[in-house]
């Protein structure tokens, strides 16, 4: 702390040195740029959003429980524990909560400070001390009470902008938390959907591993019989056992994203379980997504939001640095008594005020301040890049999602079509063999044909959801259609 230009008795001092601080306050001026949100690239629409229908204002995007879209309350029940178990999304919450007390900390440099000073002391002089009486020594006590406030008035602006660059460091920690929530949310709705496609397709190889079984069967018979060399029974048990090979590869992934699961609830994989659904109960549900402007997603976008609010706080380092070419001020008062008994501390004669004005200015210091000034330049231009490229980014990821989408739409209904030709060649071309018009060869053919078609629709079908998944992520949320 400085000290007091002067210490007296006298009321004169005290008008004179409120007038100085007023006059000193009026004068006061912010030094620095004064923020501006930095341009971005100029896009009317989406690209790959010619089919879409843009979100109308009633249907303005809106963050929720855009899981519930897809009808299915398990996801749903999974969905709910994210919020409060996923250790990632706990992180996010202690970062806000230590931007938001970073906040209140730079809030209060604004005020003054108020300390209360007490003491007291018991000294003796004169005397003898070897020989342990202390003849001709004189013992005195001493108490002291004292309360001084002191204040900085914020003359340059430094410290409302520090307060400034805190409040928008608190709101880019609010949506580095909403980016968290968002991001472990999509996650575990794309690890759900990709198990109960991989339950779909457990069924479907099991109900073909019973296929290939009975093959097997006829061809062992027909083997028996002198019909059929022995190679197509090999055949037969080669099909087979790949097949089984594939099933037991996808209890190793079902596994794997069960797991993944239990870690994005907040439990050990050990705790964890998911049963799979009847092949019957798998019906996914795919939500048309409406697609607002490219203006509404700089809006939403919390990974956008937390960069141009880093561009804001970086922008007020500018200021603050600016600050240190100009003097500081600092406003000092006390009161206080001292007193050799303590009823004496209150009493007028003992008692003293000082009030103090000081001014310090930095005369020289071989271009630290330039240097700091520019270093705050130099990382509000990094700020700006990487709010551009978060605003790049985002609408890359929704045209790559909305291309994704329409093809795969256009890819499901080839692929259903692939599927139920494949199976009619399966079974003609099994009817053959048995009749004995073509060879095994051509049955393992169109079995694998068949088994690889099915396969392909289970995965066009999961994917499309997946997709509406990734998609409402790089539009920043969820939405309410409907209205």
């Amino acid at each position: 702390m400085h000290p007091p230009l002067f210490v007296s008795h006298s009321p004169y001092p005290l008008r004179r040195l409120a007038a100085a601080a007023l006059a000193l306050l009026a004068s006061g001026c912010a030094v620095g740029p004064d923020y501006q949100r930095p341009a971005t690239v100029d896009v009317s629409s989406f690209k790959e959003a010619k089919d879409w229908v843009p979100a109308a204002p009633a249907d303005a995007l809106e963050r929720g429980p855009w899981w519930t879209l897809f009808g299915d309350p398990v996801l749903d029940q999974l969905e709910s524990r994210v919020e409060v178990s996923n250790q990632n999304v706990a992180l996010a919450v202690a970062a806000y909560a230590q931007a938001r007390a970073l906040v209140r900390e730079q809030r209060a440099s604004l005020f003054p400070t108020v300390a209360l000073d007490g003491g007291a002391s018991r000294a003796r002089s004169g005397g003898s001390s070897s020989t342990g009486t202390g003849s001709g020594g004189r013992t005195s006590s001493n108490y002291q009470l004292s309360i001084g406030a002191s204040w900085e008035p914020d003359v340059w602006g430094r410290l409302g902008r520090a307060v400034d660059g805190a409040a928008a460091g608190e709101q880019a920690s609010a949506a580095d938390l909403a980016s968290a929530r968002l991001s472990a949310q999509g996650e575990l709705a794309i690890n759900y959907f990709s198990l109960r496609q991989t339950d779909a397709q457990k069924t479907l190889l099991e109900s073909t591993i019973a296929g290939f079984q009975r093959t097997l069967e006829i061809t062992q018979n027909r083997y028996s019989a002198g019909i059929v060399a022995k190679t197509d029974v090999l055949q037969a048990q080669t099909q087979l056992a790949n097949a089984q090979a594939d099933n037991a590869g996808l209890q190793r992934q079902r596994a794997q994203l069960e797991h993944a699961m239990a870690v994005l609830v907040g439990e050990a994989p050990g705790n964890f379980s998911l049963a799979a659904l009847p092949a019957p109960d798998w019906k996914p549900v795919v939500p048309e997504v409406p697609v607002g402007l490219p203006s509404t997603l700089l809006q939403r976008r919390p990974d956008i939001a937390a960069a141009e609010r880093r561009v804001a706080s970086a922008n007020e380092q500018i200021g603050i640095a600016k600050s240190a070419y100009y003097p500081s001020f600092s406003l000092s008062a006390s009161t206080g008594s001292s007193a050799s008994r303590v009823a004496d501390l209150f009493s007028a004669s003992t008692s003293a005020w000082s009030l103090g004005l000081s001014v310090a200015q930095v005369l020289f210091n071989a271009g630290a301040t330039g240097a700091r000034v520019e270093g705050a330049r130099a990382s509000h231009e990094q700020a700006v890049a990487r709010y551009r490229q978060a605003v790049l980014t985002a609408f890359a990821d929704v045209e790559d999602q909305l291309a994704a989408a329409r093809v795969l739409q256009t890819q499901l209904e080839l692929r259903r079509q692939a599927s139920q030709a494949a199976d009619q060649v399966e079974q003609q071309v099994l009817n053959r063999y048995r009749s004995g018009q073509v060879s095994f060869t051509e049955v393992i053919t169109a079995q694998a044909t068949a088994l690889s078609a099915r396969r392909a629709l289970v995965q066009a079908t999961a994917d499309r959801q997946t997709t509406a998944v990734a998609l409402i992520q790089s539009l920043g949320g969820g939405w309410h259609a409907g209205r």
